[in-house]
């Protein structure tokens, strides 16, 4: 995914742009460019960060786009960079997305001079020789998107037209409503210092901003987009002193949970309070549910199956978005699918949603986004409430996702019958205690960086649990490869004979899930296999009950079935300070984005 920022207005655009930038950084550091409109179009791109972008300041230019890559089609280059123009210099494009038939639009456009690799450089052409038929920037927009196949999010601008077009399709785009202007993003942090009132673009839409305006279009008739309030402010999106927006969201964590669970949990009934509009006949009724998610957010869903199979009593399956099939015989009518997406836009979880409704599936998401493309598409919405996260690695979304599919397994329990008033109290009490543990863990931060800083410089790291702890491993190991590089991997700690146990040395630490409700009478015996071939094993358990098996333990505080989504925070810490003690960029991890929006 990329990183499109755009302002039209009565300030000096430079600096507004520069700012949009470096706010969308976790979407892709590859390269980045602005192009200011004034008496001419002026472009200012490189290769490399936004910090290492030199961007004059332009009394003239009141407004522009900008760019920030995460490259796909073509290496990072100062060529490949955007914005692109036409051959006149005139218009300036910035995309985010996947141009499918840009080798037959290059073709057709042969008398046009192109100097890059991208796909995206058809786009300006296209405007170009539309214009050049007497078309305005807007219409040229229009016809140009007529020629394109794939997704894509796009910025325009003319020197000779007022204003900036935009358009998407299968990529996000939302529009910020200022006092001293009209802005563009990506999403809302771009410009979330300027103003807070939104609306987003839906498929199809192409927006024309003007400085105090702003026209919408889909299928050529005028429409009008809700204008919402987003719900957190500018502070909420930088450091507050930490060294990197990852350390900073690990320690949001309780905040975040308070705000997951608030006005949700009622232990007097033992119940849950969701506010969702499914319908209870339905859940009732239905025999089957598939969680579709990719990465962390399937992670949470593997742990979401390890709730609700015994709580509700019903199958649970869960796929890799990208591989989700649904096959003919199969109970459309008697299935609930649930999409698990912290952006709620990511295209491969769009698309699996999309195939479950094609026979005629419930769809369900649960998201942290209000006004996402998900959101839009399913039948009905749980959202997480953990607040905006840069960090490309997930952590506080983690964790609130575990909490809110917590909650719903509790309240599809009590509605359908198979747990007590008792045994909901008992399971939303452990929810209502989740943010006092995750701060006794964040309190113990000084010890797991000693052990961090101790074996950061292992060969590899092997993270083992059963049951509720498997999915943490699986998302322990990703959270380290992901920001250390190093080689780590997660496994069912009953599999580690069966093949995994060869790869273990004295040099690869151990990481071993011993909580109450990770089987650890049966995880202790993996620990001895392995400490008899020298590993140092580091245990994640309950009141220091497994010292003796362990050379290390970190202490998790009793909290029942979510007592790993506990020990989990404390191997965030654990992989956040293996990185830093080996120096790598960890809020800018190497060919990774936040959310990827191409599949």
């Amino acid at each position: 995914m990329c990183g499109i920022t755009g302002y039209i207005g009565d300030n000096e655009s430079a600096s507004i742009l520069s700012a949009g930038l470096k706010n969308l950084e976790y979407r892709g550091y590859d390269s980045a460019g602005i192009a200011l409109i004034g008496d001419d179009v002026t472009v200012h791109k490189q290769e490399g960060t936004i910090d290492g972008l030199t961007i004059p300041s332009n009394a003239d230019a009141t407004h522009g786009i900008g760019h920030t890559r995460w490259s796909t089609h073509g290496e990072p280059t100062d060529e490949n960079a955007h914005p692109h123009t036409d051959c006149s210099g005139d218009v300036a494009v910035v995309h985010n997305g996947i141009i499918s038939n840009y080798h037959e639009l290059k073709e057709e456009l042969s008398g046009h001079i192109f100097e890059s690799e991208t796909d995206t450089e058809v786009i300006p052409h296209l405007i170009e020789e539309a214009i050049a038929d007497g078309a305005d920037l807007r219409a040229a927009v229009m016809r140009a998107l007529d020629c394109l196949e794939g997704s894509f999010a796009i910025a325009a601008t003319h020197v000779d037209h007022k204003g900036i077009v935009a358009a998407r399709q299968d990529s996000p785009l939302v529009i910020g409503h200022g006092d001293e202007g009209m802005y563009l993003g990506s999403d809302v942090t771009a410009f979330v210092e300027y103003t807070r009132q939104v609306s987003f673009l839906e498929d199809g839409d192409v927006a024309h901003l003007y400085d105090d305006e702003i026209e919408i279009f889909n299928d050529g008739e005028r429409v009008t987009r809700e204008v919402q309030t987003v719900d957190w402010d500018a502070s909420a999106a930088g450091k507050a002193g930490h060294d990197h927006y990852m350390h900073k969201e690990i320690h949001e964590q309780p905040t975040a949970l308070r705000q997951a669970i608030s006005g949700r949990v009622d232990e007097l009934a033992g119940n849950a309070s969701l506010n969702i509009n499914l319908d209870d006949e339905f859940l009732h009724t239905i025999d089957e549910i598939h969680i579709v998610a990719c990465g962390t957010s399937y992670h949470a869903g593997l742990y979401a199956k390890e709730l609700i199979e015994p709580l509700v009593d019903i199958s649970v399956r869960v796929d890799l978005a990208s591989e989700y099939e649904v096959y003919d015989g199969h109970d459309a009518q008697n299935t609930l699918v649930v999409a698990v997406t912290q952006s709620g836009e990511t295209a491969d979880t769009l698309s699996a949603i999309r195939r479950a409704k094609a026979p005629g599936m419930t769809t369900f998401a649960v998201t942290n986004t209000v006004g996402s493309t998900i959101t839009r598409e399913v039948d009905d919405s749980l959202f997480i409430k953990a607040g905006p996260e840069i960090g490309v690695a997930a952590t506080k979304t983690f964790v609130s996702q575990v909490t809110a599919l917590a909650l719903f397994a509790t309240y599809l329990g009590r509605l359908r019958g198979t747990i007590s008033a008792g045994e909901g109290a008992d399971i939303l009490e452990n929810v209502r205690q989740l943010p006092s543990a995750v701060q006794t863990i964040l309190d113990e931060e000084p010890q797991i960086q000693r052990l961090a800083d101790q074996y950061s410089d292992s060969e590899a790291f092997f993270f083992i649990g059963r049951g509720l702890a498997q999915p943490v491993a699986l998302e322990s190991a990703l959270k380290l490869k992901e920001i250390s590089y190093a080689h780590a991997e997660g496994f069912a700690a009953g599999e580690l004979k069966h093949g995994p146990l060869a790869l273990v040395t004295e040099n690869t630490p151990v990481l071993a899930f011993l909580n109450q409700s990770a089987s650890p009478e049966e995880t202790r015996n993996n620990v001895k296999e392995v400490e008899s071939r020298g590993a140092p094993v580091i245990g994640l358990s309950t009141d220091g009950a497994d010292e003796s098996f362990c050379r290390h333990t970190i202490d998790i505080p009793e909290l029942g079935r979510l007592e790993p989504l506990v020990a989990n925070v404390a191997l965030q810490l654990f992989a956040y300070h293996v990185a830093n003690e080996m120096g790598r960029p960890i809020d800018k991890p190497r060919n990774l984005a936040k959310s990827v929006t191409v599949e």
